[in-house]
């Protein structure tokens, strides 16, 4: 389990806190939503799960380990995945298969099983075929399958996404979200930012955030039926023709 508990962050000195006393459980195995409009600090929280930001106040344990313990940040970096909005910001290698190997080479795995997962993380999203390619001429479509499969490859227990649906085709998105859901199916818990609901319609817990707190939660059923809230807080996508 991941568990926050009153966090509070802010970015400079003197700022308001964009996380303001945040606590939320995202459960092993779970498909867990973080919804709500631009700015509202969904980036900054899940940023905090893998320890790439550290609280003000507050805490973040996964597992068992606190985030601001530095001899536990290697192994909950490995275990909680990160699929950020923007796929260059990750892409690392000089070809495909550069890219998806830099993760398991870091943990000095031998090369039999760096190789063995990196053909069944590119199997995973479609990519068989593209080992040899450069990162620069893949669409933005393939990039984003790539980010996904350089975090499969490190055995995450835990994957967030930011929005990975953004700026993607309808064809491109629908194989994004069926993605996220063999992930799921196979056990590994997801933590999914979006914008538009209808991309969460199948998680098992929504939280709901405005101005750097949560203010909502329940099954995506029962979020969407505050159709009223959502809109004020400027949500679209809404099931069964509420928003746009």
């Amino acid at each position: 389990m991941i568990r926050v508990e009153n966090l509070v962050y802010r970015y400079d000195a003197g700022a308001p806190d964009c996380l303001q006393g945040i606590s939320l459980d995202i459960e092993d195995g779970a498909h867990t939503a973080l919804i709500g409009p631009n700015g509202c600090g969904k980036t900054t929280l899940i940023k905090h799960l893998n320890a790439l930001l550290f609280p003000r106040a507050g805490t973040v344990c996964v597992d068992g380990m606190m985030t601001t313990d530095i001899s536990s940040v290697r192994e909950i970096r490995r275990r909680v995945g990160m699929v950020f909005q923007n796929p260059d910001s990750q892409i690392v290698g000089m070809t495909v298969e550069e890219d998806v190997a830099f993760g398991p080479g870091n943990l000095a795995l031998p090369s039999a099983e760096i190789r063995r997962r990196v053909d069944e993380s590119l199997a995973m999203v479609g990519m068989t075929g593209f080992e040899k390619r450069a990162p620069h001429t893949l669409s933005g479509g393939e990039k984003r399958l790539l980010s996904i499969a350089g975090v499969v490859a490190m055995n995450p227990r835990y994957i967030a996404f930011d929005e990975p649906t953004a700026y993607l085709d309808p064809a491109g998105k629908q194989r994004v979200l069926e993605i996220i859901r063999q992930l799921n199916r196979a056990g590994i818990a997801i933590i999914h930012i979006a914008h538009d609901m209808r991309d969460v319609a199948e998680a098992d817990r929504v939280f709901v955030m405005d101005r750097g707190q949560v203010f909502l939660t329940g099954t995506p059923a029962e979020v969407f039926e505050k159709a009223d809230l959502l809109i004020a807080v400027g949500l679209d996508g809404l099931p069964g023709g509420c928003g746009s």
